[in-house]
């Protein structure tokens, strides 16, 4: 059966339309978008674009932006690194937002004008801090506050949005909670928190790259509240494919059951260098690895300070855990190489394979039998584990 032949989409014209498609309608799946010839398409052009804004509004939630070295005519976006080796498939997508602003009523750190921590350069840096009982308090408070908000920014995670209206999010968020987002301008970082999905490892930069279903996204929120500074991070799956990837599933747990055995070891005593020699053994035993070149820190009235906690085996870490000591702990684990590449932007750190990576944290107080949570999910807390996928738990038994 023969079907009705295609009206031209020209302004006034009558005549059928030929196989000539207009190339964006193309790039924003916009389809029947034909013309009789490339005459009445240039003759229409400045009206026809109109529907590229109309439907590009509406398709850029849903669909991947193109991503070229110059911006796209439909979009605006472009690559500001178009000539970068790349080591995965996940490319920036800029421009990026302008830069969001905290109300002056809000408590700044040092770096919130400048851009510049200057306590890192502070003589007794790496004297490591003992917190009295009421800056435990106030430590407590900062991260209850930071877990809030990193729970808001991952409801609002689904394929389609971007992780710049992640960024969004986590800014008003912080502002509702009289909290300065530390991430923002700390040596000029551009955004209030970090957003790293799929091969980045951590420090990426929120942009206008959709969130795909099968991605994976990492959320790295701090908050400055009162003087303190309270840190934690997850990863989540986006879609219901990421959930049924093996791999995805493998780095992911790996990754939240790492640090759950790294703090069950916490307690006055022990080696700060022992947590990398439980991280990388668990890793080592699910086939990943353990990125070396981020370690947990100190944390406190200092965004980062010591001690540094890293997460690899045999490392020299000097020191033990004593009660009123605030740090992190977040290992970072890969499924191939440990090693590294940081994007031009000087920020984005991705695996140096372009394969998968997922990271965990919390900031933890230790007492004087143990360890405190400070940042510990609470029960309605958005994600949480997921299981092996059932075709690859049948593989296993087979194996």
């Amino acid at each position: 059966m023969s079907s009705a032949p295609r009206k031209c989409l020209g302004v006034g014209c009558e005549k059928a339309a030929d196989s000539l498609q207009c190339p964006t309608c193309i790039k924003l799946g916009i389809k029947d978008s034909f013309f009789c010839s490339q005459e009445c398409f240039k003759k229409s052009w400045s009206e026809h674009k109109a529907l590229h804004r109309s439907q590009g509004n509406i398709l850029h939630h849903i669909l991947a932006p193109k991503v070229v070295s110059e911006p796209d005519p439909a979009t605006g976006h472009f690559n500001p690194f178009p000539t970068f080796n790349y080591t995965g498939a996940l490319r920036p997508v800029y421009p990026l937002s302008p830069k969001r602003v905290i109300p002056k009523s809000i408590r700044h750190p040092e770096w919130s004008e400048d851009g510049v921590p200057k306590y890192r350069a502070m003589p007794g840096r790496n004297k490591i801090e003992i917190l009295d009982a009421k800056a435990q308090d106030s430590m407590r408070k900062v991260c209850r506050l930071a877990r809030e908000v990193l729970d808001i920014a991952a409801a609002a995670i689904r394929p389609g949005v971007t992780t710049d209206y992640i960024d969004e999010i986590v800014h008003k968020a912080c502002i509702e909670r009289k909290s300065y987002p530390s991430p923002l301008n700390y040596n000029h970082f551009p955004k209030s928190v970090c957003t790293s999905p799929n091969e980045v490892i951590c420090h990426g930069i929120p942009d206008q790259r959709v969130l795909l279903d099968g991605d994976i996204l990492n959320i790295d929120v701090t908050l400055y509240h009162e003087g303190f500074h309270g840190d934690l991070n997850e990863t989540y799956y986006v879609g219901d494919k990421a959930k049924a990837d093996p791999d995805s599933v493998r780095v992911v747990e790996t990754a939240r059951e790492c640090l759950d055995l790294a703090i069950k070891a916490v307690k006055p005593g022990v080696p700060f260098r022992e947590f990398g020699n439980i991280i990388e053994k668990y890793a080592k035993s699910k086939g990943c690895s353990t990125i070396r070149s981020y370690c947990g820190h100190g944390i406190n009235r200092l965004f980062h300070c010591a001690p540094n906690i890293p997460h690899y085996a045999k490392n020299k870490t000097p020191g033990e855990a004593k009660p009123g000591m605030t740090f992190t702990i977040e290992p970072m684990i890969a499924l191939g190489s440990y090693r590294d590449v940081t994007w031009p932007d000087n920020w984005t750190s991705t695996t140096i394979d372009g394969k998968r990576t997922a990271q965990f944290e919390h900031t933890l107080l230790v007492t004087e039998t143990g360890v405190e949570i400070l940042t510990a999910r609470m029960p309605d807390s958005p994600g949480g584990p997921v299981s092996m996928p059932a075709e690859a738990r049948e593989t296993n038994d087979r194996k």
